[in-house]
């Protein structure tokens, strides 16, 4: 018999690029009975292990491989508070180390540049402002470069921190051993090195230039991985905070952390049941839609089950717990968001997954090119200054601008559209996603409740009289399919509410009162069974057809209309759908609601597959089924029901008019709530995807066409930081281009 593997999730410290999550990865699984995954994006790590090891074993793992590990704390603990504000101060302290840099280096670089401005000694005040960049603004390069030595490895840090070192060190050399220090020394810009160039040039410039770049890429990554946790705080922010626990009969508010299974807690209207359990005493309405995402209300009493951090609508409730802590249904939500996140497949960038062998060619052909040189007796001068221009021509500064300048534009023009994209790894599924899977409520449909028709069958009343009664009753009345009547009478028909006189809620069936001296009752049609016209009947059958809710309103004990109260379509979902399709997309309708309801909605937006009656672990599954059947999968939600779902698609939009724990979980925001977002961010998506690709081919390109003319003898490392400076200019150019970018035409 198998023996049962634990499980561990670690937090892991130091990763500064994908290929140090590979290299703790092998690490962990060369243990025996080891299963590790390990997550760059995240910064953690799933580990199945056997009885055998424990965690310390494994933290020494990674920490051997020049790391560090603690165990993820579990959600709600107090300690998540100290971990977030580390967090936002480390990335306070990274933004201070860039603002800096980036006021040292920009007179550097100009005053390199520029012969003109080139002042006697100048190249003392350039040593001056370059060397706290190259020492301390750099130093979380050298210092992952001395981590990854230490191991016998390689990333893209090493060839930073090397190249930086390389022209400051070259600098320091022609400044003090050379003829660069001299009064009245300038800079020419020469083409083509030769024999003896080297020891009158600095490359101040070079070092501090490639420094700034690149922590204002290491910056924005940072801030855009920061929100790796923000989907897990939501869920746990929906939850209520005290309670009202019945001991001997008398209310005491405690921390909802105090409850324990078997306590009864009371819910007054408006509050949040504080963790799952049973009715025990009272009735009411159930406002479920921030966990299943649906609309209506449900009517609870005596011994229905309720759910934490669902709303009380009206009456007053007394709850049994039956779950409380990690076995709620809120907090295995938050555990199925963190489990589909880690599940995703790492989004390594190109120059990442290509840095193991970059590297170390690049620094092998800058060691031979030194040696080559020195052996065919040119001089030392020329050949360090071959050797120095390799490491700098080869230095990624294009490499490190790709991504975040294409990403700044991006996403700023997003913003102005209404547009919120995450980060650069949710854009690289982007062209192949084949299937958009929509949740119907509140993303395809308007998600509220609206009253959409009146049957009327009495010959002396018409529909203005018939609504006029119902919306007088139900305006002193809670529940919220009255709100929805009330609001439709108002905004539709100009009907401003009647007093009301002897005003009674009957318990799970509606209310009733007095109207202009006639008895008024809108109730649910289930109390009614056999004593509605066939007009009437035939009404609430249409209505539960497409899952909509009717009430009946009787005068004086005759039931003379049906009010129907449903959740609409919105008027842009069917256009927008067919331009999804026009894009390459099949659309999916997912939804926790009835079949009817689901098979009405496709059929008016034009959708042929609808998955519906699932559950939010159900909507999940339907995700994984259509991964597992080839596809790559986009799903739109806007409930924290959809937050699982969200996380585990390929490509994950939520709507903005949704709740924040699916905006959390979620790739893309679409702030409008419009599926016409859904188009423009796909296309936005694509559109920046393209420019980061063209943007890393060209620096690529550039170095592999530069790097043997530097290690030739013919490119001047003074030549080699503007082309450096010029691949640059490039990049950012072409990442501008995004700015013209236009909304699809409605």
């Amino acid at each position: 018999m198998a023996t049962a593997l634990e499980r561990i999730d670690l937090d892991i410290d130091g990763m500064t690029c994908a290929s140090c999550a590979n290299r703790i990865e092998r690490k962990l699984n060369k243990l025996d009975g080891v299963t590790a995954s390990v997550n760059y994006a995240t910064e953690q790590a799933h580990v199945e292990y056997p009885p055998t090891l424990g965690s310390g074993d494994l933290i020494t793992v990674v920490r051997d491989a020049g790391y560090d590990a603690s165990p993820v704390m579990a959600p709600g603990v107090d300690e998540d508070d100290h971990v977030e504000n580390a967090a936002d101060r480390e990335l306070d302290a990274l933004r201070q180390r860039l603002i800096v840099s980036a006021v040292l280096t920009i007179p550097v670089v100009a005053l390199a540049m520029v012969p003109a401005w080139q002042f006697t000694n100048w190249q003392w005040l350039s040593l001056t402002l370059a060397a706290p960049v190259v020492v301390w603004g750099a130093y979380p390069f050298h210092r992952a470069a001395w981590i990854n030595l230490r191991h016998g490895s390689t990333t893209m840090d090493t060839l930073v921190s090397m190249g930086t070192l390389a022209a400051f060190g070259w600098s320091i050399y022609a400044l003090f051993w050379g003829t660069a220090g001299i009064p009245g020394m300038h800079h020419g810009f020469e083409f083509v090195a030769s024999g003896g160039d080297g020891a009158s040039n600095i490359y101040l410039e070079a070092a501090a230039g490639v420094t700034t770049f690149l922590l204002a890429g290491r910056y924005f990554e940072k801030r855009s991985k920061r929100r790796a946790g923000d989907a897990l705080r939501a869920l746990l922010d929906l939850g209520a905070k005290d309670v009202a626990v019945l001991v001997d009969g008398v209310e005491r508010r405690v921390p909802v952390q105090d409850l324990t299974v078997g306590d009864e807690f009371v819910v007054r209207p408006g509050e949040k049941i504080a963790t799952d359990g049973v009715v025990v005493a009272g009735s009411s309405a159930v406002d479920a839609s921030m966990i299943t995402g649906e609309s209506v209300p449900a009517e609870v009493g005596e011994g229905d089950a309720v759910v934490g951090a669902t709303v009380n609508a009206s009456g007053r409730l007394v709850v049994r717990a039956t779950k409380v802590g990690a076995d709620t249904a809120l907090a295995q939500m938050a555990k199925m968001v963190t489990d589909a996140q880690a599940g995703k497949a790492d989004a390594q960038r190109l120059a990442d997954r290509i840095s193991g062998v970059f590297v170390p060619v690049v620094i092998a052909i800058a060691v031979a090119t030194l040696g080559f040189w020195l052996g065919s007796g040119v001089g030392a001068t020329y050949a360090l200054t071959a050797a120095v221009a390799v490491l700098i021509i080869a230095c990624p500064c294009a490499l490190g601008l790709a991504t975040p300048t294409a990403l700044m534009v991006g996403t700023g023009r997003g913003a102005q559209l209404g547009i919120l994209l995450k980060g650069p790894e949710v854009l690289e599924t982007t062209r192949a996603v084949d299937t958009i899977v929509l949740d119907k409520t509140g993303t395809v449909t308007t998600g509220e409740m609206t009253l959409t028709s009146i049957t009327v069958d009495a010959p002396t009343l018409d529909e203005r009289t018939v609504l006029g009664y119902a919306a007088a009753v139900e305006a002193a009345s809670e529940h919220p399919i009255g709100a929805a009547i009330v609001a439709g009478a108002r905004r539709d028909h100009g009907i401003e509410p009647s007093a009301v006189t002897e005003f009674r809620a009957v318990e799970a069936s509606g209310v009733t009162g007095v109207v202009d001296g006639v008895r008024v009752t809108v109730e649910n049609p289930s109390r009614m069974d056999g004593v509605l016209s066939e007009r009437l009947s035939r009404a609430i059958a249409e209505a539960h057809d497409v899952g909509a809710t009717a009430v009946v309103v009787s005068v004086d004990g005759r039931a003379v209309g049906v009010l129907v109260v449903g959740d609409e379509v919105k008027a842009t979902s069917a256009a927008a759908i067919a331009e999804l399709r026009a894009m390459g997309l099949t659309p999916v309708l997912l939804t926790g609601d009835n079949q009817g309801a689901a098979d009405h909605v496709a059929r008016a937006v034009g959708i042929d597959r609808v998955i519906a009656g699932i559950t939010p672990g159900g909507k999940v599954d339907a995700i994984k089924e259509l991964q597992a059947q080839g596809h790559s999968v986009a799903m739109t939600g806007d409930g924290i029901n959809d937050a699982g779902a969200l996380a585990q698609a390929d490509l994950g939009l939520a709507m903005g008019t949704g709740t924040d724990v699916a905006i959390q979980a979620s790739d893309l925001t679409l702030v409008s709530g419009d599926l016409w977002a859904v188009v423009d961010a796909i296309r936005l998506a694509r559109r920046t995807l393209g420019t980061i690709k063209g943007n890393l081919f060209w620096a690529f390109a550039y170095n592999v066409a530069a790097i043997p003319i530097a290690a030739a003898g013919l490119l001047n490392p003074m030549l080699a930081g503007a082309a450096m400076a010029f691949s640059s200019v490039f990049v950012v150019a072409n990442s501008l281009r995004l700015r013209r970018f236009r909304p699809h035409p409605r």
